[in-house]
């Protein structure tokens, strides 16, 4: 029988034992599942329950939170100035961020220095920067340590820091000088020197660079934790991890937002306003990009009014040309997101690309031909208004469809790649370049191919 964790929580916190009880017995649980509970209590019993847990473990149930904001907010200044103060740098500014302007305020007044000062060491760096996802959560040891002396600072610290798998080695100059593992520290002797453990060629990121350029080395290394250095080669923090799982939640949040034609991605509970800001500008340029397909079909009034049978396989030519273009589109994006693009690379790509659509192309339209031709027959349905059913027109229009069809797959697939590298090279996020805008081209493309091969075979100008 499964387990109610939520069920066992609440029966403790209603229990009639001390409070010293109930906190031994809560810190059996993981903040996680208290947090859950936290969200259906009323604001007098999370006062209660931050009473019984204390500050620092009340802070590690608020991070798991649902509505951190309404908890931090329902909480004297004072009590919230203390449990934010026990966080790490960047859970307490994830923390504040949740918080109206004036509450924050009030909040940071009541810290301590210390807490604001190492907070405003990870403010300073740009949302897009890599340093803005770091934590003071770490420990240091000196390459000038033994292996005995560099073991007691890691038991002295580990009682703050629980980062404590990965060890950073500070040369005399305090400038990062390498990583030591504490497996390793650990099945080292008193004897051994500590140097011949430690790894000095680790990979590090500047603070200062982005994170879009910084997720290729983090996915390919796979690391408990990272230093992130200034210029000098100084430890400002690290990214562990958990940061890492959340900056690639980020991103991939950004580019499924982009997908769909977004700035950026929405928060449910932001105003109309914003939400608006945030699609209009991509929804203006595909109204410009759909007028111009519009005002390009009216040229073609004649082709439509003489060959009305051809507007049937109209979509069909427009979704395929669309669909190739997408699957060009997504393997494109993710060959940039998991590569360097070099010239060699980017040519490869989109030969391959022009490839697999004329291939794809050319199976489709001979499909394609073939049921064409079949439906006229049967329906006995003539390609020229007025006309009954004539084998010559009938070919024409199969023709046309399969013709445009192949043209089509193979012009999207080439779009589909070269846009985005194209966005890359001008210092554009590719994603943007996805979803509905590309879709929107080739439209614009296919219909230009369909109409204008029609009237060609047709005469019709």
């Amino acid at each position: 029988m499964e387990r109610n964790y939520l069920q066992e929580i609440e029966d403790i916190l209603r229990s009639n034992v001390s409070d010293e009880e109930k906190k031994e017995s809560l810190l059996q649980y993981h903040e996680n599942d208290i947090a859950d509970v936290l969200d259906e209590l009323e604001p007098e019993e999370q006062l209660k329950l931050h009473k019984i847990l204390g500050d620092e473990f009340f802070g590690d149930v608020i991070l798991h939170a649902e509505d951190i904001g309404d908890v931090i907010e329902n909480l004297p200044a004072e009590d919230a100035a203390d449990i934010i103060e026990q966080m790490d740098a960047d859970d307490a500014i994830d923390v504040l961020e949740e918080l109206e302007d004036d509450t924050k305020d009030e909040i940071v007044k009541l810290m301590d220095e210390n807490a604001i000062k190492e907070i405003k060491a990870i403010k300073q760096f740009q949302e897009d920067e890599i340093g803005s996802k770091m934590t003071n959560n770490y420990i240091t040891i000196s390459s000038t340590d033994t292996v005995k002396s560099a073991m007691k600072k890691v038991i002295a610290d580990a009682a703050e820091n629980d980062n404590v798998s990965t060890i950073f080695v500070l040369d005399k100059d305090n400038k990062l000088y390498g990583e030591l593992e504490l497996r390793d520290l650990i099945i080292a002797r008193d004897k051994d020197d500590l140097n011949k453990i430690i790894k000095t060629n680790y990979p590090y990121f500047l603070a200062s660079t982005k994170v879009d350029d910084c997720l290729p080395e983090l996915k390919e290394y796979g690391l408990d934790s990272y230093p992130i250095v200034d210029e000098d080669m100084t430890l400002l923090g690290v990214i562990t991890s958990d940061d890492v799982i959340e900056v690639l939640d980020t991103e991939s949040g950004e580019d499924y937002a982009k997908l769909a034609g977004l700035t950026e991605e929405e928060d449910i509970d932001e105003s109309v306003i914003k939400s608006v800001a945030k699609r209009i500008p991509w929804l203006i340029v595909l109204l410009v990009l759909g007028l111009i397909q519009s005002i390009s079909m009216s040229g073609f009034e004649a082709v439509v009014a003489a060959l009305p049978i051809i507007i049937f396989f109209q979509t069909l030519v427009l979704d395929m040309a669309g669909n190739s273009g997408t699957q060009s589109l997504a393997v494109t994006i993710r060959l940039i997101a998991t590569e360097e693009m070099e010239k060699k690379k980017i040519a490869k790509a989109i030969f391959k690309e022009i490839r697999v659509g004329m291939t794809n192309g050319l199976i489709l339209a001979t499909l394609a031909f073939g049921v064409v031709l079949l439906y006229l027959l049967i329906a006995n349905k003539g390609v020229r208004i007025g006309t009954e059913f004539s084998m010559p027109d009938a070919l024409k229009g199969a023709g046309i469809v399969a013709v445009a069809l192949f043209t089509a797959m193979t012009l999207s697939s080439f779009i589909g790649t070269i846009v985005p590298i194209i966005f890359l090279k001008i210092k554009v996020d590719p994603a943007v370049a996805s979803g509905p805008f590309i879709t929107t081209i080739n439209d614009v493309t296919a219909m230009l191919i369909y109409y204008g091969l029609a009237a060609l075979l047709f005469s019709i100008f």
